[in-house]
């Protein structure tokens, strides 16, 4: 999230896609609930479903699962036309003015792709994907090895237009991009009736009728977005709608997204991806072959107008790295030694999670230890997990009960005959459950909570830290008695815990918060921090040793004041719901992600009732209620962008260069399986960079193969994903799978409320009870009447109902196909083909 769960009372406009936060994130949902009581705000619900945020929303949209870029494009040339727009946010604060390259082109003008498409090898040649300007370079001085290609650059100084009439300015390429985005092109390909996306699209424009510039509007969502093959691209249509809006750095505004569990955020903040280090360093790869090519691929270089100022903060990048580097090799990790980068990895793939079991499938990954992750069952495309499980050596499964990945070897349709073919070895390891383990969470609005244990492990149960502390030492302890081929990274890794064998959490926190390796000094306020004591924040990293930091945007979490995140201070002086002293967030216990962008170019706020922070004129500083993310000390005369972390210094409509895979704009492509061709491109009706799986299990189908109807999955209050079907009472609740279909498709086919259904896809079979609701409807597709379902992903083939035999053991993502957004890698749950018969 740019701002919290908190701040979202502070709203005036809420638009809510590819989200339920009333049924899947009830108690944060109160927020919302809060700012319609307190402020009148207005809740806009698009979804496929008319859902319990439906219910108490003001107004509700249904939309076709996977065309949100065309009803979020809709929008924004809705607010283009009607002139609802921040002008001076956007010509101050974002990318508007910035001139792109003449060679530069969109799909309207090349038959539905981006200039310099390889269709033989799905990618882009990303070079037109840039401003026009001077300096920087468009290339390295010296590609990092002979035969790797060249690395693009930003100019160091952009051409630009203010009065955004340029033709080639971003604000215009923007205007012509989307103003194909009609109100009947939406109507077309979203099934939203032109006259209900109108209502929609000024109602959430309206914040900016006039050219008021007080109110906020919030744009909320959650996997219905993410879990596409054009997921990443979606959020970013989003976000630029909302700073074509203003609304971001704003209290009750930004881009807010829903986590799915409650330490999701701090999973991917602590490097649970593949391509990134903790605190979203970028990994090396084999073309990096020293410390310092590694740091001139990924240090950012200014890029904007000549009289403008950019903070550009990854400049400091060397500091965050070389500090993880200490963190993690200690006294060898030194400058002599490029600071021990042969020690880590180097990245030479797509490590993402399909493709992972891909390579299992293919016998290039032996084996797997899967903690807290039930591999088979959140799939996608099920069959295949299992099949890929059946081909690896060997299998480790930490979990608090027997689930669908511990026992792929029979799972429903695998014979004796074959369970004895099988030679993968299975280890099961007990673990500890969540009540059973201290540390942080981190949710989704940043903080990062300390929870203490409450009950301790029963049985032989081990905590997750010593069970991995028991492999990493046993692991060392080979390595120093046989020697290896590069035993050096293991061997040098500090291991400084009271208990090695089952490290303290909390001394990993403290760890990650980073320490001063040697006395420093800050040269303005005089400051000390003698060697040992813990920094007081990410400002303090250095680049020559001297600190150590085991993720930059954690330090200041655990201080020498103590451990930040334990802190229950309930207390809010603003009234903004900013709780300062509840636990802590990142970065810097900053709760608003630019927020210098609250004020307009002279430092006031555009709203003095919701002041966040502002210029001090007396002082010559940003102060504010919360912490400014900003410059302190630069005047608003210098004209810094309040996007620090861009290079440009502000918000990114036009993104360029490598910035994304398929597109320096969100251009609507068709879910890979889709019932009609893309009426913006038929020719192109899909994403051109998305790849499809090759192998025996991958099959993709069309509306020819009678596949027609168009399905969705979602999660329930009731049950957590798929642990609390061990749970009587969540059992209870629940106690069978359904599917959720119209009242109309029922009629169709003649199938009553209760009956059993199957619902089939080109990859497997879901059965389960029809529920005939009114929630779900029939929609006209491009002039087709076309049906939409959806069902509950929680069941599967082990749990109270499952092994008592009172359903049919089917698995959800037996359905769903194996492809993945080309950014985020994250797979396409949503939107896919089947075909719905009685079973």
């Amino acid at each position: 999230m740019t701002n919290g769960w908190v701040d979202m009372k502070n709203t005036d406009m809420m638009l809510i896609m590819g989200g339920n936060p009333a049924e899947n994130h009830p108690c944060g949902f109160k927020w919302p609930i809060e700012a319609k009581r307190t402020r009148n705000a207005k809740i806009i619900s698009v979804d496929p479903r008319f859902t319990r945020t439906s219910a108490v929303a003001d107004l509700f949209c249904q939309i076709r699962a996977g065309t949100d870029i065309a009803f979020l494009g809709g929008v924004i040339n809705y607010a283009i036309e009607n002139n609802r727009i921040a002008k001076d946010y956007l010509v101050n604060y974002t990318n508007a003015a910035f001139i792109v390259k003449s060679d530069f082109k969109l799909p309207a003008d090349t038959d539905g792709v981006f200039s310099g498409l390889d269709a033989k090898t799905q990618t882009y040649d990303k070079s037109t994907w840039n401003y026009a300007g001077t300096g920087g370079g468009n290339t390295a001085a010296t590609p990092p090895t002979a035969g790797a290609p060249p690395v693009l650059r930003l100019p160091e100084k952009v051409e630009y237009d203010l009065t955004l009439q340029n033709p080639n300015c971003v604000f215009q390429l923007l205007k012509k991009h989307y103003s194909r985005y009609t109100p009947e092109m939406v109507e077309r390909i979203t099934g939203i009736p032109k006259e209900q996306f109108l209502k929609a699209a000024d109602l959430y424009t309206s914040i900016r009728k006039d050219g008021d510039m007080k109110k906020a509007g919030t744009i909320i969502y959650a996997v219905g977005w993410t879990q596409h093959s054009f997921g990443t691209q979606i959020i970013r249509t989003a976000a630029m709608l909302q700073l074509l809006l203003g609304n971001v750095g704003r209290a009750g505004g930004g881009v807010n997204a829903l986590r799915g569990h409650s330490n999701i955020q701090g999973a991917t903040d602590m490097a649970g991806l593949f391509d990134s280090l903790p605190g979203y360093l970028k990994v090396p790869t084999p073309a990096d072959t020293s410390f310092d090519s590694w740091m001139k691929r990924i240090t950012p270089t200014p890029s904007k107008p000549a009289p403008w100022d950019s903070f550009n903060y990854y400049s400091n990048t060397p500091k965050f790295a070389v500090s993880y580097m200490k963190a993690l090799f200690g006294d060898a990790a030194t400058k002599q030694n490029g600071w021990a980068f042969d020690y880590l990895p180097k990245v030479d793939r797509n490590y993402s999670w399909v493709q992972l079991w891909d390579d299992m499938y293919n016998g290039s990954v032996k084996g797997m230890l899967a903690f807290g992750m039930n591999g088979v069952a959140i799939g996608p495309n099920s069959k295949k997990n299992i099949d890929a499980l059946k081909k690896a050596d060997f299998l480790v499964v930490g979990e608090i009960y027997p689930d669908e990945t511990s026992e792929f070897w029979k799972s429903p349709g695998i014979t004796t005959d074959e369970m004895k073919q099988i030679q993968t070895t299975v280890y099961r390891l007990p673990c500890a459950g969540f009540a059973e383990k201290d540390g942080s969470f981190t949710n989704s609005a940043r903080w990062l909570l300390w929870k203490n244990t409450a009950i301790p492990t029963p049985g032989d149960a081990r905590l997750d830290q010593a069970i991995v502390a028991q492999i990493f030492l046993k692991i060392r302890e080979l390595y120093k008695k046989d020697g290896g081929k590069f035993p050096d990274p293991i061997l040098n890794l500090t291991w400084n815990y009271s208990a090695p064998s089952s490290p303290p959490l909390a001394e990993v926190l403290k760890e990650i918060n980073g320490k001063a390796l040697a006395d420093l000094e800050d040269p303005a306020t005089k400051q000390q921090i003698k060697a040992g004591q813990q920094l007081p924040g990410f400002a303090w990293l250095k680049d020559d040793g001297t600190t150590s930091c085991g993720n930059w945007i954690y330090s200041g979490s655990f201080t020498e004041a103590g451990n930040q995140t334990a802190r229950r201070d309930p207390s809010d002086p603003s009234g903004l719901g900013l709780h300062p002293g509840w636990g802590w967030s990142w970065p810097a216990n900053r709760r608003v992600l630019y927020n210098r962008a609250s004020c307009d170019a002279d430092g006031k706020p555009w709203d003095p009732s919701r002041k966040q922070v502002w210029w001090n004129e007396s002082t010559q500083k940003w102060v504010g209620n919360d912490v400014p993310d900003f410059k302190v000390d630069s005047k608003p005369k210098d004209h810094m962008g309040p996007f620090i972390m861009n290079p440009e210094g502000v918000g990114r409509i036009f993104g360029p260069l490598s910035a994304f895979a398929d597109g320096p704009f969100p251009e609507f492509y068709e879910p890979v399986e889709s019932p009609i061709d893309n009426p913006l491109h038929p020719q192109q009706t899909h994403n051109p960079v998305v790849k499809r799986f090759k192998t025996p299990d991958d099959k993709y189908s069309t509306p020819k193969d009678g596949y027609t109807v168009v399905c969705t999955t979602y999660r329930m209050t009731e049950l957590y994903h798929y642990w609390t079907k061990n749970n009587p009472m969540n059992v209870q609740l629940v106690p069978e799978p359904f599917v959720e279909i119209s009242v109309e498709m029922a009629q169709e086919m003649g199938i009553a409320g209760g009956e059993k259904v199957k619902v089939s896809s080109i990859r497997g079979v879901y059965i389960a009870k029809a529920m005939v609701t009114k929630r779900i409807k029939p929609m006209m597709i491009d002039g087709k009447k076309v049906h939409q379902i959806g069902f509950p992903i929680h069941q599967g083939y082990r749990g109270i109902t499952e092994d008592e035999g009172k359903d049919a053991r089917t698995l959800a993502n037996l359905l769903t196909p194996t492809v993945f957004d080309p950014n985020a890698y994250t797979p396409e749950f949503k939107g896919f083909l089947v075909k719905l018969e009685k079973a």
